[in-house]
């Protein structure tokens, strides 16, 4: 089993005691949200594609650059270290002031609500790169055709099927958790939040309605449509290629050209490896800023219990390990 037996057992108990509803998002997608993830995911994206003539032309200013850095480091923060780390797996515990910070952080990403991206990833974990996976590149098979399609599956195409992760099953300790609840059902009010907050400082900072929407064009559509596609490919990407020093049961690879835009999320086969562990990029020169940050927030004390991988656990997961032991 890759996800951590606390969160395991509270999934198996949900069968044996009542929560309350889930949030936003139940176990069959409406056609409203299909249509409105189709927008939220071409409109970005358009923006994305005209990025570069846009900015040969003096589309861009350095406090349009400023924001979209800014607002796509806070929300992938939270993505990496909230959503991902600490809700998904319990990498860690958190005083509730950073368990609230965490969630809002995450939820600026505009990747869905808290509770349902959880229950997808713990879904993940548990049949990774197997029938179940919701976003296995392998769905298909192994031929180049197959491998296609399966890379635009896992990427993207795994977020129109109507079929969703029943969320009291996968992650009751979030629905239990009336915060965590209200934050995850908020999901349009973060959105729009996310997508505000640059035009408002820009148009604020500049005075003019052009620095308003310059600082909207690059600080919230670009900045979402680069996240969004550095988050899939973690799914797409790094379970189809990448280095694999450890042993795990999927394909799971580490893609170094992402570390530093995912956060240290791409050095994904120590994840799959030891899915609990705070820190993904163990080795030396692995780039994982969300294990730095996390470190920081430990040292000033609103984490604890950090699983940090030691040496010794690190080494018994290395490929090849079980048969130089034997």
């Amino acid at each position: 089993m890759t996800v951590s037996p606390d969160l395991m057992e509270d999934a198996s108990a949900s069968s044996a005691m009542p929560v309350p509803s889930a949030t936003r998002g139940g176990e069959q997608k409406r056609s409203v949200e299909q249509v409105a993830l189709l927008l939220f995911i071409t409109v970005p994206f358009l923006a994305l594609v005209a990025a570069v003539p846009l900015a040969w032309g003096r589309g861009v200013s350095w406090l349009d650059l400023g924001l979209m850095v800014f607002m796509y480091f806070l929300a992938c923060h939270g993505i990496t270290i909230g959503f991902h780390r600490y809700f998904t797996h319990g990498s860690f515990k958190a005083k509730r002031p950073l368990r609230i910070a965490l969630a809002v952080m995450g939820s600026l990403a505009v990747e869905g609500p808290l509770v349902r991206w959880v229950a997808d990833h713990r879904k993940h974990h548990r049949f990774s790169d197997h029938e179940g996976d919701p976003h296995s590149p392998w769905r298909f098979g192994e031929t180049v055709p197959a491998l296609m399609k399966g890379l635009w599956w896992a990427h993207m195409g795994w977020l129109f099927d109507e079929e969703q992760t029943n969320q009291q099953k996968y992650a009751p300790d979030l629905i239990k958790d009336p915060a965590i609840r209200r934050i995850s059902r908020d999901f349009v009010f973060w959105t729009v939040l996310s997508l505000a907050i640059p035009p408002l400082v820009g148009g604020l900072v500049t005075m003019s309605w052009w620095g308003a929407f310059t600082a909207f064009f690059w600080g919230s559509l670009v900045r979402v449509a680069l996240l969004h596609h550095v988050t899939w490919s973690i799914n797409s990407i790094c379970h189809a290629m990448g280095k694999r020093p450890f042993r795990s049961r999927d394909r799971s690879g580490n893609v170094w050209w992402l570390a530093v835009l995912s956060c240290g999320e791409s050095w994904h086969n120590l994840h799959h490896a030891d899915p609990t562990s705070a820190r993904h990029g163990v080795l030396r020169g692995q780039v994982d800023s969300s294990a730095r940050l996390i470190r920081w927030f430990e040292l000033a004390g609103w984490a604890s219990d950090v699983r940090w991988p030691s040496g010794a656990r690190i080494d018994a997961r290395r490929e090849g390990a079980g048969s130089n032991a034997a």
